[in-house]
C-alpha cells in the first residue's frame, strides 16, 4: 500500500473535532436547542484534562458526561473546552481538550462520532501528529424516552448530580 503523505485520517479527524467544537460553541453561546444534549466520552488522565481528584479515583480511565439541563459556564477555546457540572449535589469544574474525547453523541437525532485517541496521548506533545485513525460516524441506537424538560425558566438545581454513563449501550455489537 502506498505511503499517505497527506494523512487523509489526521485531516479527516481534525475536521470531525471542528464539529464538535463548533456544536459546543453554539451550545455556549445560544444554549441547547430543543431536545439536543451530548454525551462525551474522554479519557481521564489525558494529558491536559483537569477533574478533582475524587472524580479522577472514581474515573480513573474514562469519563462520560452529559450536557442537557444542569451544566454551566461552558466555555470554548481552539483546543478544548471547560464546564461546571455538579456531582452527588458537589460542583466541579471540568477542562477537557479536544484530543482526549473518545466520542461524541447526541441521542435526541441519533447522531455521534468516535475518535480513536492515540495510545501515547498523556505523553506526546500536541504539535506532533498522532497516528489514529480518522474519527467516524457512529450509528446510535435510540435512547429511552425521557421525563419531560425542564422549564428554561427555572434556576438550576445543583442539589442534583450529573449522571455518568457509559457508551457502550449505544454500540453496535
Amino acid at each position: 500500500m502506498a505511503t499517505d503523505h497527506i494523512r487523509y485520517d489526521v485531516l479527516a479527524r481534525d475536521a470531525l473535532r471542528g464539529v464538535l467544537r463548533r456544536v459546543l460553541s453554539d451550545a455556549a453561546e445560544h444554549g441547547l436547542p430543543g431536545e439536543h444534549h451530548f454525551f462525551i466520552t474522554f479519557l481521564s488522565t489525558a494529558d491536559g484534562v483537569k477533574l478533582s481528584p475524587r472524580l479522577l479515583a472514581q474515573y480513573p480511565e474514562e469519563m462520560t458526561i452529559i450536557l442537557q439541563h444542569q451544566f454551566w459556564d461552558l466555555v470554548v477555546t481552539e483546543d478544548r473546552f471547560e464546564v461546571g457540572l455538579s456531582f452527588g449535589g458537589i460542583p466541579e469544574r471540568l477542562v477537557v481538550p479536544f484530543a482526549a474525547i473518545k466520542s461524541f453523541l447526541d441521542p435526541s437525532v441519533q447522531f455521534g462520532l468516535q475518535f480513536e485517541p492515540s495510545e501515547t496521548m498523556a505523553e506526546a506533545p500536541a504539535a506532533k501528529l498522532p497516528t489514529v485513525p480518522a474519527a467516524s460516524a457512529l450509528p446510535v441506537a435510540a435512547p429511552e424516552p425521557e421525563p419531560a424538560a425542564e422549564s428554561k425558566d427555572e434556576p438550576v438545581k445543583t442539589s442534583e448530580g450529573a449522571e455518568v454513563v457509559r457508551l457502550d449501550r449505544f454500540r453496535k455489537k
